[in-house]
């Protein structure tokens, strides 16, 4: 097993998902949903926002962070979304 190829280990497009969690009014996190949705669309990924004045536990989390982007449920970045970053996460 430890002499397979790296992309045995690579999910596919439609087993990823990107979670943009952000709260409206604001601004960058305009800017970050631009960054993934162009990102998820060209790379036939799923996304999905996520409020962060809908959920406590997500408040309580992320809200001096926002807008913070998920990959798989694991926090990628948070405030401004690198485009080729973001690519990069989702071709590993």
């Amino acid at each position: 097993m430890a002499d397979m190829s790296p992309l045995f280990g690579r999910k596919a497009p439609q087993d990823r998902l990107v979670t943009l969690v952000r709260k409206p009014g604001c601004h960058l996190c305009d800017d970050a949903q631009a960054v993934v949705e162009k990102v998820c669309g060209d790379l036939g990924v799923a996304w999905e926002g996520k409020d962060i004045t809908q959920d406590p536990e997500l408040h309580e989390q992320y809200w001096e962070q926002i807008p913070v982007v998920l990959v798989d449920g694991r926090q990628h970045t948070f405030w401004r979304v690198d485009e080729v970053r973001l690519r990069k996460a989702l071709a590993d």
